[in-house]
């Protein structure tokens, strides 16, 4: 399949299957420069559909400069056409750059944060407005992440982009037989080789299907992954207790190639790497030592995405842990509550 035929049937699935957009609603479109190919592939689907579509680009060069030109106290602050740009969509489709990716050498991590800090206005804005969106995070991928993997940019993002594909109906379905599963109280039992870390369910729980309905609208859930495909159920902070290896992952400091993890009250007491000590010591230690607690875990659905393409958490059968400085993968792991599996060494049971 051709890069545009992929580009043409990710614009119509998205649009139709997760956005529902329909003739004569709004449709904003906000790319940075990697991902333009793909936008206008949906720019020109929803005029297919009869919607009303603006294509917008942050150019990825300009965008870098313009840090350094920015009066601090205006910097990674939206304007009032911005707000009324979401209060004017009916759906909105995003696809980020790798300038703002969680690695991103380019820029160090306090730009990064002091030019995305509208990040939470902007999803509150989304909110009020009910729009229906959906955030594509190949955009993220580019020549500095490929090389920590080993792949081509165009590989990973071509793997994304099949793994929107997925049949969502099946996908959904199964990430809501699995968070029924998953309540208040619970005690999970995540196994990795010999090590097992026990710990309790507490709190929201979340089933990232690629769709936005209007119950999630009407919760605030109205922006999805594109691929999707995961779990997520927030953990008592105070219950994790003992042990677990994390697999190789790419964080906001580079590639982390093993981990060793220890858990005691809910605390992270003890951590070891053999490959990457210095990266794994920085990214915990960047938060402070009361605040080291596992507080999420997800489990990913998607039978279509692949280990080392951008979103390992999405893999079918992956478990990840966080809440302590990092998202750390468990590739080959069970888990478990009562005793009945959720995922079984690294697969979702049939």
């Amino acid at each position: 399949m051709s890069d545009q035929g992929l580009y043409d049937q990710v614009a119509a699935k998205t649009l139709s299957e997760s956005l529902h957009l329909q003739k004569g609603e709004t449709l904003t479109i906000e790319t940075w420069s990697n991902g333009l190919p793909l936008a206008k592939r949906f720019l020109l689907e929803a005029r297919r559909l009869g919607a009303a579509a603006i294509l917008l680009l942050e150019d990825e060069p300009t965008y870098i400069e313009g840090l350094s030109l920015t009066p601090k106290d205006a910097l990674g602050k939206m304007g009032r056409h911005e707000y009324g740009l979401l209060a004017g969509s009916d759906a909105y489709v995003f696809i980020p750059g790798p300038p703002i990716g969680a690695y991103a050498p380019k820029l160090n991590r306090q730009a990064v944060a002091d030019s995305t800090r509208y990040n939470a206005s902007w999803y509150e804005a989304a909110r009020k407005a009910k729009l229906r969106g959906a955030r594509l995070p190949f955009g993220f991928v580019g020549p500095d992440y490929s090389k920590l993997v080993g792949k081509k940019p165009e590989e990973i993002a071509r793997n994304q982009l099949k793994a929107a594909l997925v049949d969502l109906k099946s996908l959904g379905a199964r990430g809501r037989a699995i968070s029924e599963r998953m309540q208040d109280g619970e005690v999970a039992m995540l196994r990795t080789g010999k090590e097992k870390l026990e710990f309790s369910l507490k709190g929201e729980v979340v089933v990232e299907d690629g769709v936005v309905d209007s119950s999630d609208v009407e919760s605030g859930e109205n922006v999805t992954y594109i691929p999707p495909g995961l779990v997520s159920k927030q953990v008592d902070p105070s219950s994790a207790t003992g042990s677990l290896s994390i697999s190789p992952a790419v964080t906001r400091l580079g590639l982390l190639k093993d981990a060793r993890l220890q858990f005691k009250g809910g605390k992270l007491i003890k951590w070891q790497s053999k490959g990457s000590r210095g990266l794994l010591a920085e990214l915990i230690e960047a938060v402070e030592p009361e605040k080291r607690a596992l507080s999420l875990v997800t489990i990913g659905l998607n039978p279509s995405m692949k280990y080392e393409n951008g979103q390992d958490r999405m893999v079918a059968g992956a478990v990840s842990v966080s809440g302590f400085g990092f998202s750390g993968i468990v590739r080959k792991g069970s888990l478990s509550l009562a005793g009945k599996p959720l995922v079984q060494q690294g697969r979702l049971p049939k």
